[in-house]
């Protein structure tokens, strides 16, 4: 592993980066920019394009370690410049995308003809944009939506090419949370390494150190993805508050969990995950704080698949409330960050469904131990089972709100 220094969107880094990382898989991965798209992966289609020292680059086969020094700005990072804004506005006037693969590099490159090429006509933007395929549009609207822009300006660039990026750290992902680490042993989310400790002068800003073993956090340091999940358990809040301060006990509900170490609010286990032909056990560690008064606790851990090289960071704050009926609420929140080959089952609504899913099993299980009727062994999750549930859940979710939009267009067309 090597130790990078570099600029990303406004923001210094360091972070510990494979050799051969590429710069794209840096991004999308370790940082969740998942703006960069990756598509031939040998320099070929421009999908891939950012701005590296604000000229742009090919990231697919630049490597992050190579990056030393450099500053580099992605599309997130240029969502509120000003020539960028205008450019969204004439590609959509123009109908200049369609699948919208392509879409990110094309527009960081209509960017650069821009400021470079003031009095560039139809000719001369086609040549320009000879780097970046398109598949679907024809380029027709690509050409005239940059030719728009040009006109627009009279030849005038009216970008903020190197500005401080208006949208904070690293821009802000497609989960809408501010993009922060959780990395080795963290902190509840907010805090971080105060002024005055680890070297950091008093009134200083907190060095910005991810991916490596000591971190020290801004504020606010939020993980990529969010999710949030009420489990219903008919016993008893006392019954359900004294099996959830056995860690034992609810790595046994878990599926694919198990517990192999336990000292003082230290853990460490190991998790089965299956999906289908898709095999991973990740290997980690986690810290547990309990409150007693409020009836709540936080878990902050990390894992890994050495198979796959996938991580995960993560912390998991839970509060355990009454029902009317007397049954137990417990309603659970997890920030997340998942990186790496396996990093796309935890995105989006796909992966909320697959956790909502893991979440409802582990839940069953621990009434069922809790009421002395468990099955002897390990719960373990059918593989495609899991899966078709939690596809069946994320299509309900996507074709309800469809069919809500649908009848809502129908009476408003009749009213």
């Amino acid at each position: 592993m090597s130790l990078v220094t570099l600029e990303v969107n406004g923001v210094t880094l360091r972070w510990e980066v494979a050799p051969r990382l590429h710069l794209a898989d840096f991004l999308r991965e370790e940082l969740g920019l998942t703006g960069t798209h990756t598509g031939c992966e040998h320099g070929v289609c421009g999908a891939c394009t950012v701005l590296l020292d604000g000229a742009p680059a090919r990231s697919c086969i630049a490597f992050a370690a190579a990056c030393e020094g450099a500053s580099v700005r992605s599309i997130e990072g240029l969502e509120e410049d000003a020539l960028m804004v205008r450019l969204r506005a004439a590609f959509s006037a123009e109908h200049a995308l369609q699948c919208g693969f392509c879409t990110p590099g094309m527009l960081i490159t209509a960017r650069d003809i821009v400021l470079r090429l003031p009095q560039a006509d139809a000719d001369r933007i086609r040549l320009e944009l000879a780097g970046n395929l398109c598949r679907c549009t024809g380029y027709g609207g690509i050409v005239r939506a940059i030719a728009r822009v040009l006109g627009e300006s009279g030849g005038r660039e009216q970008a903020t090419p190197n500005g401080p990026d208006p949208h904070g750290p690293l821009g802000t992902p497609a989960s809408g949370q501010p993009l922060g680490p959780i990395a080795g042993e963290t902190a509840p989310s907010g805090a971080g390494t105060a002024p005055g400790e680890a070297g950091i002068e008093p009134g200083a800003d907190p060095p910005l150190t991810m991916g490596v073993a000591s971190v020290a956090l801004p504020d606010p340091a939020r993980p990529a993805e969010t999710l949030h999940q009420t489990l219903r358990i008919d016993l008893p809040p006392a019954r359900v508050w004294q099996a959830l301060q056995d860690p034992a006990l609810i790595a046994v509900c878990i599926p694919g969990a198990r517990l192999t170490a336990q000292q003082g609010d230290r853990i460490e286990g190991e998790m089965l995950v299956a999906l289908g032909p898709i095999r991973s056990r990740f290997s980690g560690t986690a810290r547990i704080v309990y409150d007693q008064a409020a009836q709540s606790g936080r878990i902050a851990g990390e894992g890994q698949d050495r198979a796959s090289g996938t991580r995960l960071d993560a912390t998991a704050g839970f509060v355990l409330r009454p029902d009317a009926d007397g049954a137990s609420l417990v309603e659970i929140t997890i920030d997340y960050r998942l990186r790496g080959m396996l990093a796309q089952f935890g995105r989006g609504s796909l992966g909320r469904a697959l956790a909502g899913e893991l979440a409802a099993a582990t839940a069953a299980a621990l009434e069922r131990h809790l009421r002395g009727d468990a099955p002897a062994g390990r719960p373990v999750l059918g593989g495609f089972a899991l899966l078709l549930r939690a596809v069946r859940r994320w299509l309900g979710g996507r074709m309800g709100r469809r069919i809500g939009r649908w009848i809502g267009r129908w009476i408003g067309g009749r009213a």
